[in-house]
């Protein structure tokens, strides 16, 4: 079984790291209302397991009939063919309708649906950042109309992505990367409640796993498991570096070839294909230059471009030019 799902918090009282937050969520179960939130933050710090302890507060252990989860990033991504295959959906989709018409009347079905001995029920999008603008506009509609009986709970990676009129209708709450000392607290006593000893695992590779979990209790944890079961064969870089973080590297070896126009596609691929934001491709293009180029003139360039991309409209071009200058001041 993965530890992940094992270890998996299934309360407020275990939730790491996440104090105020959770203090806050806390009261808000206790008074048995709260307002539509918006909860953002890195993967891995607790937000999807905040709104389900939530949920089960208010809602007893069984808050299924008043809870509607709502997969945002896969329904956007695959479009109609997520809808058909979805049973779920059945009995609302319209085949001869686009995909905003059927998001709006799924949206429209479950929030109007009554209440079970509650005073109002949950509709969570997780990934709403994947919601187009004109999604959002038509669900900003139908907040209005159902906040009675209706609380609204957004999920996401990225505020950026969601439009002011929504947002300003919620509370935000910022779940952030969790301490070193808690992620490391909570692999030993992992460790500890699977039978190992201290000595099994060697300090230093606990370390490393910190190190590159980078605030991430859950990818901590699949590594943690990965060095377990496969011994002393553990390779953290390779089981660690995300496939985005390949396309990173790939982007300095064409870098380091002299093709500065296959090393711009490549960044490019990780906003159009892997759909990050500018600030996550800079970020995954720091760690690919920490492992095996660590210069400080490439550690300049980020730094400025990092600087420039919160005061720019077109990402990018200022990506592109970062490109060439660590091209031109590094590689050239």
């Amino acid at each position: 079984m993965l530890w992940i799902e094992k270890y998996r918090p299934t309360g407020f009282s275990e939730i790491l790291g996440q104090p105020r937050v959770v203090s806050h969520l806390t009261s808000f179960a206790e008074a048995g209302t709260f307002p539509h939130l918006l909860l953002t933050g890195p993967h891995g710090t607790g937000k999807t397991v905040s709104m389900e302890s939530l949920a089960s507060t208010l809602f007893g252990d069984f808050p299924g009939p008043n809870v509607t989860v709502i997969q945002v990033s896969d329904l956007f991504s695959l479009g109609k063919k997520y809808l058909e295959e979805e049973e779920r959906y059945a009995h609302i989709y319209q085949k001869d309708q686009s995909l905003l018409v059927n998001f709006k009347n799924i949206a429209r079905w479950y929030a109007s649906i009554r209440p079970l001995d509650a005073e109002f029920r949950m509709m969570v999008f997780e990934g709403a950042s994947s919601l187009t603008r004109e999604a959002q506009s038509a669900l900003r509609r139908i907040m209005e109309r159902y906040s009675r009986t209706c609380r609204f709970v957004l999920i996401t990676t990225h505020t950026s992505g969601i439009i002011p009129a929504i947002s300003s209708r919620c509370l935000p709450f910022f779940f952030a990367p969790l301490d070193s000392d808690v992620i490391t607290k909570h692999l030993y006593h992992v460790l500890e409640m699977e039978g190992f000893c201290a000595g099994d695992i060697s300090g230093d590779d606990l370390d490393l796993i910190v190190q590159a979990s980078e605030g991430d209790m859950r990818k901590a944890m699949v590594l943690l498991q990965t060095r377990v079961e496969s011994g002393t064969s553990f390779d953290l870089l390779r089981c660690s570096q995300t496939e985005a973080g390949q396309v990173a590297h790939a982007a300095f070896c064409a870098m380091v070839r002299g093709e500065m126009e296959s090393a711009i596609q490549r960044v490019e691929k990780l906003m159009i294909e892997y759909g990050l934001s500018s600030e996550e491709v800079v970020r995954h293009i720091r760690a690919a230059a920490r492992i095996e180029y660590n210069d400080p003139r490439i550690a300049d360039a980020l730094g400025d471009t990092d600087y420039i991309l919160g005061h720019c409209n077109n990402e990018y071009v200022q990506l592109n030019a970062l490109v060439s200058r660590i091209f031109n001041e590094v590689f050239s």
